[in-house]
């Protein structure tokens, strides 16, 4: 069995990468292709030559032209997936037994081309844009069930509008595909099954997968002093890519809560760290000392930051399956996030972390206190954390049920 997957970019700390790694560990002979970043890795297939990487950074940048027509758009992403690509010719050459898509945005993938693969296809969504009209987060937008029109992220009042074009572009290209739909959270499994492209279509869920050996707990103290953080101060620590810039992270509703735990006595006891984005230009009344620590590329770093911290929080607006608190509980750190999306399957309230009810800044500070307050209560909350991941999160465990479902979809066609 050859598996192939695509995804735009493949890093350490991305699921598809993980799940890639985690099949080869288990016997498996698999390979990722991609179109822009990654790593060095023999098994992940990049363009080789200048021309093809000028391609590939020209097909991002024209991806955006449609959205030039829409001036009042929100910031999210949104994708059309529009350019020609040259990807199917790449799946011949390889030849695998079947793909496995991820994130495939970006310029990497054409909607059309899906049907050009003619290979068993399973699709891992890591987040909603391929059951809608080519928003990634529709957030409280419900229109991909019957068809997405006005669309609120493109600030639309047409029923024509990109969206639509979208939409009936993915039904007439995906109608007759051989695609096996994989979400990673029980919720986003619900979302696609609600919806107009997917609902007739298998949809199996299987959480993303993390390395325990690598993310595992390191003595509280000796993670300090490696990242010369105080000894004496109880630590909380956010973080996500553009944490502080991207608003569905939820940064607004952390500094409101920190302000409320600084009103509240906790300034002199708790400092908060901050990961995976700039120190805002300009100064902040966040409440707490905060530091900003900048990207960190390299799983042993982000291992001890988690290590060294007493909760992890992650007030995000919505979510899959997020890495950092899968992340953060491996390395045995309790977290504190609002109850949407993904996060109750990883955050049990009160067990291994404290689900606030959604965006109610009052309710996520009572959280990260409760969290903070009691030592012996926090050793139990990181005992259960670990535990948990090990049970449910294990990479060896995820690649194999995803080897099962390939050997099932296979065996299915050979027999079909």
């Amino acid at each position: 069995m050859n598996v192939l997957h695509l995804s735009t970019s493949a890093i350490s700390q991305s699921a598809a990468y993980r799940i890639h790694k985690g099949l080869l560990s288990s016997g498996l002979n698999s390979k990722i292709l991609v179109a822009g970043n990654s790593i060095d890795d023999p098994t992940v297939l990049k363009p080789l030559h200048q021309h093809e990487k000028i391609l590939n950074f020209i097909r991002h940048k024209l991806e955006t032209l449609p959205l030039k027509f829409y001036p009042d758009r929100c910031s999210f992403p949104f994708s059309a997936a529009i350019i020609p690509d040259n990807v199917s010719s790449y799946i011949s050459n390889i030849n695998p037994s079947l793909v496995h898509l991820h994130w495939i945005c970006g310029g990497f993938l054409r909607i059309e081309s899906l049907k050009k693969i003619n290979r068993p296809i399973i699709w891992t969504l890591h987040d909603s844009w391929a059951f809608t009209g080519g928003c990634h987060l529709p957030f409280d937008c419900v229109r991909y069930r019957d068809g997405c029109k006005k669309c609120p992220i493109l600030n639309s009042s047409k029923e024509k509008d990109i969206s639509s074009r979208v939409m009936e572009r993915k039904q007439r290209a995906w109608k007759s595909i051989n695609l096996t739909i994989v979400t990673p959270s029980k919720w986003l499994g619900e979302c696609a099954r609600s919806s107009m492209l997917f609902k007739n279509n298998r949809i199996e869920t299987i959480p993303n997968g993390i390395d325990t050996g690598v993310f595992k707990p390191i003595g509280r103290e000796v993670a300090r002093e490696i990242l010369s953080l105080p000894l004496d101060k109880k630590l909380l620590l956010f973080g996500a890519v553009n944490s502080t810039r991207d608003p569905n992270k939820g940064f607004q509703f952390l500094q409101q809560a920190l302000q409320k735990m600084n009103s509240s006595g906790w300034g002199d006891i708790a400092q908060a760290l901050v990961f995976g984005g700039l120190e805002p230009a300009n100064r902040l009344e966040i409440g707490l000392k905060t530091t900003f620590l900048g990207r960190l590329q390299d799983d042993i770093s982000l291992a001890l930051l988690y290590s060294a911290a007493d909760v992890f929080v992650a007030p995000s607006i919505q979510e899959n399956l997020p890495n950092t608190v899968m992340e953060a509980l491996a390395c045995g750190t309790p977290c504190v996030a609002f109850n949407i999306g993904g996060m109750p399957d990883m955050i049990e309230h009160q067990r291994n972390g404290y689900l606030a009810r959604p965006f109610e800044a009052d309710d996520l500070a009572r959280g990260i206190a409760w969290a903070l307050e009691d030592n012996s209560r926090r050793e139990a909350l990181s005992h259960r954390a670990r535990e948990k991941v090990e049970q449910e999160f294990d990479i060896k465990l995820i690649a194999g049920k995803y080897h099962e479902l390939y050997r099932e979809i296979l065996s299915r066609k050979q027999g079909g």
